[in-house]
Parts: structure tokens; sequence; C-alpha cells
């Protein structure tokens, strides 16, 4: 994840990223540039009110650059951006939810907290959504979260409490195209710098303790203007047909480690099949009851991990379901399994 930030003082307040000057820093000390020419170049694309200093103090999200303008390698929303600005892709108006899901901590031990050091607590079942001081563990730090990234003016729509204790997220959407990473990435740095001012370590990791617990995924929701306009419901089985057809690709850009989350236990689909169905949360795609019933409306991919660039995976699937065509398929949907 290794979000990073640095930061500066400015003549007066600024609401526009188009205004903020570039800025750069040592790109040899984070591994992104050689030493004898160590200069990233950083980008402002977003700007976002700062829940830590308040006032008229700003969080911009920058990308970065090379100093000849080229993108870095590491730099995932310059190709995003690319999509996005796309006629067919705007004039969609994709819309991503995102559920990020993430474990807290103990920050001596790695261990989650509220576990028992170097033990278990009872089996998975009382902890989601819970309440008390014997199911519920860390909840200032997660409402601090809410509370700074509503200020912050991040769309972010719930909070729960998830499956294994220690274990929580938060959504955020409904966002249009590239502003669903640029809120990502900016909520997830607000997490990291709350945990960092009490003392826990958040993991992204898709499965941080083997065994029988639920892993931690980033369940993307997404729809297009057809899709939540009437007979939206037969262009939502064309897109996942079309990401049933390129399954292993999206699979290879949905997060590091997402193997062993993706087990086909623990409300997940196997990572070599996919399937989709309707309120089945046993499957690659789920499309919801509602959807089904009103003939319009949005899917959930419950592929990626927690730990996924949301940049890759929501250009990936606007990509995939609006500019990509299978040249190798008779039209049928064959590859993406029935519900």
């Amino acid at each position: 994840m290794d979000v990073r930030s640095k930061a500066r003082t400015l003549s007066g307040p600024v609401d526009d990223p188009s205004k903020l000057p570039k800025w750069n820093f040592d790109g040899s000390s984070t591994g992104q540039a050689p030493g004898d020419d160590s200069e990233v170049i950083l980008c402002p694309r977003a700007i976002f009110r700062d829940p830590f200093r308040k006032g008229q103090n700003i969080l911009v999200m920058c990308d970065c650059y090379e100093p000849n303008g080229e993108p870095i390698p590491s730099n995932k929303r310059h190709g995003a951006a690319k999509i996005f600005s796309h006629p067919d892709v705007k004039a969609e108006e994709p819309w991503f939810g995102i559920e990020q899901e993430y474990t807290l901590l103990q920050k001596d031990t790695k261990w989650p907290l509220g576990w028992p050091l170097g033990g278990y607590p009872g089996p998975q079942g009382p902890y989601y959504c819970a309440v008390g001081a014997d199911k519920s563990y860390g909840r200032d730090i997660v409402d601090a979260h809410y509370k700074a990234c509503l200020y912050a003016g991040i769309d972010i729509s719930g909070i729960n409490g998830e499956v294994m204790p220690g274990q929580w997220e938060f959504q955020v959407g409904p966002a249009v195209g590239v502003s669903a990473g640029d809120q990502l990435w900016v909520a997830r740095y607000i997490l990291e710098r709350i945990t960092e001012i009490a003392g826990v370590v958040v993991s992204f990791d898709p499965k941080p303790i083997p065994g029988d617990w639920n892993g931690a995924g980033a369940h993307t929701n997404y729809s297009t203007k057809s899709m939540r306009s009437d007979g939206g419901y037969e262009v939502i089985k064309k897109a996942i047909g079309k990401l049933g057809l390129r399954h292993r690709e999206h699979i290879a850009a949905y997060g590091d480690g997402n193997e062993r989350r993706l087990t086909g236990r623990h409300e997940t689909a196997d990572i070599n099949t996919f399937v989709w169905g309707v309120a089945n949360r046993g499957a690659s795609v789920r499309v919801g009851r509602d959807t089904e019933k009103e003939g319009k409306g949005y899917f959930e991919d419950r592929r990626p991990a927690s730990n996924m660039d949301p940049y890759v995976v929501t250009s990936l699937i606007a990509e995939t379901t609006m500019l990509w065509e299978p040249s190798h398929s008779n039209g049928d949907g064959k590859g993406a399994a029935a519900p």
C-alpha cells in the first residue's frame, strides 16, 4: 500500500487542483527513481478538506511523473483517467461503490486487535456488525475515521464491523469514474493517519489470519447509465458475460495474495472459476434481488482483494464492460457461468 505524504505552505487558500503548483520528491528514497536522476514530479489532481489541521488546510491527491512528463510505472491513475475520459465511457457515467475491508492489528505483535496474545477468540459468528466489549474491537478508531472522511468531503456511505473480529469495513461511493480511486486512496490515507495516532497498525492483507477466518476484500459495486435505466438488466448480464471472458486478466489485476482469499470458502468463489448469481455471496459477481426485481440497477464484483489499486480495478471494469469486444466469442456469453 505504501501511502506517503509531505506538506507545504501556500500563500493563500486554493480550491482548484489546477491552481496548485507542481512539486517533487526524492524518488530514489522510495524506489521510484534512480539516485542519479531522483526527482519525481507531483501533479495535484484532487482536493479534500484536511481533517487533521482543519481550517483552510487541504489534503491534495497527486499522481507522479518523470521530469520529461511521462507517468512513472507505479502511476496507475494516468491510465485510468484515459479510460474514464473516453467519450463512450463518459457518456455512460460509470458509478462505483467500493467496500474497503481492513484489519486492525496490535502494534507490537501484529496480532488482530482484541485477540488474546498468541491465541484465538471464539469462532466467527458473533462479531459481524456486533456491539459489546467482548465482540467489537477498535470502534473508537473506526468512528474517528468515519467522521474524518465526512469532514474531508469523501463520499463515505457507511461502516460496519466485519465477520472476523478486529476486521472492519467502510464504503466509498457512489463516485463517478476516476473520482472513486481518488476518494478511496485518500480515505485509506486518513485511516493510516488515525491508526498512527492510536498506536494501532492497519492491514490491507487479503488473508491476514490463515485458517477458518474470513479474508478481506474490496468488493466493487458498479453501474452505468444504461444499467440504471429501463432494460438495464440485459445490459448487466451482457457486461457480466464480458467479465467472465476476461476473468484471468481481472484476477491478475485485483490485488496481491488474493489466491489465499479466493478459495471457494468464507463467502468467496474459487479464484480459477467465474460464476455469477443473484444474491449469491459465494459468487465472483453478485446481482442484488432489487436489481433482478426492478430490471435495472447495479452489480457487485466480489473478486478484488482489500489491497487492490482502485484506479486499476475501476478502469479495468469500465474498459471490459464498455470498450472491449471479444473476438473469439459467438456472442452467447460462453465462458461466463450462468447463475
